[in-house]
């Protein structure tokens, strides 16, 4: 039999002992266990889940990766790039890449009886995936997008529609400027989205790709860019190095130079910003973890001198200092295990609460979502128990140590 652990048990399970100081001692220690974990835990969790967001709504304009002329990565000018079906095909056969899909770009001005706005037109065709789109739709439907014809049809933002006052429906004018003058559309509202990414919202609206090549003047295979997507984000660069070594510096069929960039390299402030939050959780779990270290150790400290006595009648009978201090690391075991649980058990009740209600609210202009997110993500939440169990039962091991100051003829005459 494990004597540390059975004389452990039986002074946690003692609860008929009237003199005890230590039982409020041990209800602070496991509430400071179980307040810190929680935290932690949903800290994690909130920031995972708010990091994944912004980052699945920044990926949902612009894919994972980029490929373009070289010239409109170095400029802000919009220069077209042929992307024919054996170039679709070398980008499809990539390693890494998972779909191609091509779009084209255009400046113009939405204007109505009252206002105008400019806003960048962004064609795309029937090979888009729409899946982000459809998931951020607020009210109408959108049209089936084409590259042989131009339906006249626009999805805008919420945003834009506030702007204009427009609605589902609504014809609005749009107007292009270029070199040979300005040139007008008129188009009918079919879809309003909103994802609270004001970068986007406030600037990009969508129709056919076909439109938007004819007002630049563009052939058929002439177009913007193509935009990758890749199998697993966390290979993001090495997919990009690929690319780099197949594609980029090569020329298409006019002479235009082909360059690549990620998503992350072209909207590097907000993954920057993404970042930084990173260092807020180290600093929330390192708190957290010396509330509960400090909270263990001043409770174990008490349990010892309490339990005075008791070790002095020990080391009488012939107990080790070793298998004393054990003893009592199994009892702040004990309390840790116990906190533990009971911090899981709040921080998953808050956590799907947050998720089925979306209690707590945020405000999306700053935060560019309109409730808190909450990602459950179960290997950190055991590697956060892991390490909390791991550190508290350590930092144990000093106050521990009192054990050997003890001497059993002065011991036993206390009370």
């Amino acid at each position: 039999m494990n004597f540390p652990l059975f004389i452990a048990r039986r002074i946690y399970s003692d609860k008929g002992d009237k003199r005890q100081v230590s039982r409020p001692a041990i209800r602070i220690a496991m509430a400071g266990v179980a307040i810190g974990l929680a935290v932690m835990i949903i800290a994690v969790c909130v920031v995972v889940g708010f990091k994944r967001t912004i980052r699945d709504k920044v990926i949902g304009f612009g894919s994972h990766i980029q490929v373009e002329n070289l010239m409109a990565l170095a400029t802000s000018e919009q220069y077209p790039v042929c992307i024919d079906d054996s170039m679709r095909n070398v980008l499809s056969k990539c390693w890494g890449v998972k779909s191609v899909q091509k779009y084209a770009f255009k400046q113009g001005i939405l204007k109505t009886d009252d206002d105008f706005l400019g806003v960048m037109f962004k064609g795309i065709g029937p090979d888009y995936d729409l899946t982000f789109l459809k998931n951020n739709l607020v009210s109408g439907e959108y049209p089936a997008f084409s590259d042989e014809a131009s339906s006249n049809k626009i999805a805008i933002s919420q945003q834009q529609a506030d702007k204009l006052k427009l609605k589902v429906g609504d014809k609005v004018y749009a107007y292009f400027i270029s070199h040979s003058g300005v040139r007008a559309r008129k188009y009918t509202v079919a879809a309003i989205y909103m994802t609270n990414l004001s970068k986007f919202d406030e600037t990009l609206c969508f129709t056919d790709i076909y439109a938007v090549q004819k007002l630049n003047g563009w052939d058929a295979d002439q177009v913007s860019g193509a935009e990758l997507t890749v199998e697993d984000f966390g290979k993001l660069d090495d997919v990009e190095e690929v690319l780099v070594h197949k594609v980029n510096r090569s020329r298409d069929k006019n002479g235009e130079i082909f360059a690549s960039q990620t998503i992350v390299e072209s909207n590097s402030q907000i993954f920057s910003w993404l970042d930084l939050l990173d260092l807020n959780i180290w600093v929330i779990l390192g708190l957290m973890v010396c509330v509960a270290g400090i909270t263990m150790v001043s409770g174990l400290l008490i349990i010892i001198l309490e339990r005075t006595s008791m070790i002095g009648v020990l080391k009488a009978l012939g107990a080790r200092n070793s298998s004393i201090r054990h003893t009592f690391l199994w009892f702040g075991a004990f309390i840790i295990g116990k906190g533990m649980i009971i911090g899981n058990i709040i921080a998953f009740a808050l956590m799907l609460l947050q998720k089925a209600t979306g209690l707590v609210k945020l405000d999306p202009a700053t935060y560019y979502v309109s409730e808190v997110p909450i990602d459950i993500d179960i290997p950190y939440i055991l590697l956060i128990n892991a390490a909390t169990l791991a550190i508290c039962v350590l930092v144990l091991v000093v106050p521990s140590l009192l054990v050997s100051h003890i001497h059993p003829a002065k011991s036993m005459h206390f009370e």
